[in-house]
């Protein structure tokens, strides 16, 4: 039995995993949990507000728990190999999250970044950890009020992460645009489709992951910059994709919170199909350095443009229409995705995402019409309140989850 603990921040919540899954080449058993950070919202000011104790207080601690600011709560799924499975947990967790919000008069947003905030405001939540960050790094650590989807992958040999970690790179900008939903910042359109991505990459250990050897040799790099007294334990290595220090996972970071839950469960399948693709590519011998300085570039070109613009392709390194870059990155994980049943879910949602835009063109759409901010935040809160799940083939339907107002 393993026990592994899912938390963005090295703490997380526990939940069991019965027995240790195998990782097929071809994409098969690979199980997958989410991580979802969330803004709280004042329901009558839209204005993010520091509720995070008292909201916390009605929650259980084994699926929800706090984050950097007051601001803002984490929830975290179970591992599933099944994508219903996964989504229905997410609409669960929102569900509660939410009805536990609606009592004290709060909204939940998933969503990068808050379109309405006094950042002289925000302050840390009461941890000692927490305030040794905000000592150490300053307008970094007050101005980190941007909220993430993260997705765990199992992959339970060490050497295996660490090498699909850095195979994975060229592959995560796509995944960045496709979740794309922090246009705002402190009130004002900032051009960008991720400005959460800006706001993330000012940390020392942000970016692409380099290419280590083993296992050993990636922690030696995680004690060395312990050693220098940068960063104060191994939780604050924010790589774009990581091996986790808690679980036997591959976990991606680079991702926005996302309203929409069809979303996120298409992350997760892709992201899945993609270490499927990997692990086995790793076992048939050492792949090419990735290039870090192309990743880095890739990834900021996603967050500009999110889906609306041009995406940098990662075989050809040229850019091209983000539609195009992403209908080949479907179509090249077809046998994995196959293998793990994905396929018609993932395609189906990936022509979903491609016709509706990212969060960051709806939310530009409905400042559009009034100019009001307060329009934007609403339509956030209605998106993460709207649970509704259901099948291609339409089995399996899940209930609204709409909690009584």
């Amino acid at each position: 039995m393993l026990k592994p603990v899912f938390g963005g921040e090295g703490g997380g919540f526990e939940c069991l995993m019965m027995g240790v899954v195998t990782v097929e080449g071809s994409g098969g058993a690979i199980r997958v949990g989410v991580e979802e950070e969330y803004h709280i919202v004042d329901a009558t000011t839209r204005r993010v507000t520091a509720r995070a104790g008292a909201l916390l207080s009605a929650l259980p601690e084994e699926s929800f728990t706090h984050e950097l600011q007051r601001s803002m709560v984490e929830a975290n799924s179970a591992p599933f190999l099944a994508l219903d499975d996964l989504a229905r947990d997410v609409c669960r967790l929102r569900r509660k999250l939410i009805a536990a919000a609606d009592e004290l008069g709060l909204g939940i947003a998933a969503v990068g970044t808050p379109q309405l905030a006094d950042l002289d405001e925000v302050k840390v939540f009461p941890d000692q950890r927490y305030e040794k960050m905000l000592s150490d790094f300053q307008v970094l650590t007050r101005e980190q009020l941007i909220c993430g989807t993260h997705v765990h992958a199992e992959v339970p040999d060490p050497d295996l992460a660490v090498a699909v970690a850095h195979r994975l790179t060229p592959w995560l900008a796509p995944l960045l645009a496709l979740s794309a939903s922090s246009p705002f910042w402190d009130g004002a359109d900032t051009g960008y489709a991720s400005y959460r991505t800006l706001v993330w990459q000012r940390w020392p250990t942000t970016g692409p992951i380099g290419k280590f050897g083993s296992a050993a040799e990636y922690q030696e790099m995680v004690r060395g910059l312990i050693r220098s007294g940068v960063i104060s334990d191994a939780g604050m290595l924010y790589f774009d994709v990581r091996p986790s220090q808690h679980v036997p996972t591959v976990e991606l970071r680079i991702c926005d919170a996302c309203p929409r839950v069809e979303d996120v469960v298409l992350i997760a399948g892709l992201f899945r199909a993609l270490v499927a693709r990997e692990v086995a590519a790793a076992r048939r011998g050492p792949g090419p350095e990735v290039q870090v300085e192309a990743a880095r570039a890739a990834t900021w070109q996603a967050a500009r443009w999110g889906l609306e613009g041009d995406l940098v392709d990662p075989v050809e390194g040229v850019p091209r229409p983000a539609k195009e870059v992403v209908e080949d990155l479907v179509t090249g994980l077809r046998p994995q995705l196959e293998a793990a049943g994905d396929w018609e879910l993932v395609t189906r949602l990936t022509r979903q995402v491609l016709q509706t835009g990212t969060s960051a063109a709806r939310q530009r759409a409905a400042y559009a019409e009034r100019g009001s901010l307060a329009d934007v935040v609403d339509l956030v809160l209605s998106e993460t309140r709207t649970c509704e799940w259901d099948r291609p083939t339409g089995d399996h339907d899940l209930p609204s989850c709409r909690p009584a107002a």
